[in-house]
């Protein structure tokens, strides 16, 4: 598991089961948080929650979810528009490790009664989660079926801890539930704070690949209905409508811009000057061989001897600082 940080996944998030199953007699169920896109892609595909996941978890129980009452004591787990159409939310910020506050207990109340009178013509559930889904929520879960409800402390919690998972671990939480006093209803029927509706639809942009429809590679399928036959369709074309019969669209590979070739392939293209590389390149000259004796050696006087000219013979400097040479006429010649 990723160690925890402040954009990371929770501490010890992949130790708990993801979503318990229906308490029984009630419209309750608890789950740990489902955690937004950018956080699941931290986790392996396997530990992966988020909030469509829940919502499929709950729909293959043959149930419908209509509540989702948030607990956690931050927002950076998920969006309510992360959750599905129709699906309302409630948040209450909730302290961990300490017992709830009269208060938040009376806004866990005030959700919960609001969501029964409202939807009494069906039977969806109500889905309540901290992080883990186990010490605030069972606290919460188990305080309103005991105030409310009227069910006894020890039964409530043994109910809860069979159809969570997993069991209740804060002894405080279980202490105040089991010999505390019993926290007043007064004011239940008055509203407290408007339910957000999610607003995700039914099937998110990162859902898993193998959700899309695959073409069956075991059936041999038509050459116009996809461009690649058979398996040779790359998978981008996976789960695309067939374009339309005598259209194949586009040409796969556009041609090729200048200065490329559009001939038959060459292992050489045109150069930058303009030139084709292909082309034999001008035969290098031939430079003269001279012999000066011994390698890298200096001749006595200095000088070294000028290539054209014979062995003892020691000609000026060459190129242009060579002294120019004046032809004078002394006697006017006659031109006519």
């Amino acid at each position: 598991m990723p160690p925890y940080k402040k954009n990371g996944i929770p501490d010890r998030w992949t130790e708990y089961q993801a979503v318990g199953k229906r308490i029984p007699g009630t419209r309750f169920i608890a789950f740990k948080v489902p955690l937004n896109k950018n956080l699941r892609r931290q986790l392996r595909p396997l530990e992966a929650f988020g909030p469509q996941d829940l919502v499929n978890v709950v729909e293959q129980e043959k149930n419908a979810l209509g509540l989702v009452i948030d607990l956690t004591f931050t927002t950076r787990y998920y969006k309510p528009e992360d959750l599905p159409e129709g699906v309302q939310y409630v948040k209450i910020f909730t302290a961990g490790k300490e017992v709830p506050s009269d208060p938040t207990i009376l806004s866990f109340k005030r959700a919960v009664h609001r969501f029964l009178g409202e939807n009494q013509d069906n039977d969806k559930l109500i889905g309540v989660h901290c992080t883990h889904g186990l010490n605030r929520t069972g606290y919460l879960v188990c305080r309103y079926l005991i105030d409310v409800e009227g069910m006894d402390p020890a039964e409530t919690i043994e109910l809860f801890n069979r159809s969570r998972g997993h069991s209740i671990e804060r002894e405080n939480y279980l202490e105040d539930l089991k010999s505390g006093p019993k926290r007043s209803n007064q004011g239940i029927d008055q509203p407290d704070q408007e339910a957000v509706l999610g607003q995700m639809g039914h099937r998110p942009d990162d859902a898993p690949f193998n959700a899309y429809p695959h073409p069956p590679f075991n059936v041999r399928v038509p050459f116009h209905a996809m461009p690649f036959p058979g398996p040779y369709m790359p998978p981008h074309h996976w789960g695309l409508r067939p374009p339309m019969e005598g259209y194949h669209g586009p040409p796969l590979h556009p041609p090729p811009h200048p200065p490329y070739r559009t001939g038959p392939r060459s292992l050489t293209i045109r150069g930058r000057t303009g030139r084709d590389p292909t082309r034999p390149a001008p035969p290098a000259p031939v430079l003269p061989r001279y012999s000066y004796g011994e390698p890298w050696s200096s001749p006595p006087n200095g000088l070294f001897p000028t290539p054209g000219l014979p062995p003892g013979h020691q000609g000026g400097p060459q190129g242009p600082d060579r002294k120019r040479r004046f032809r004078v006429h002394r006697q006017d010649r006659d031109w006519s």
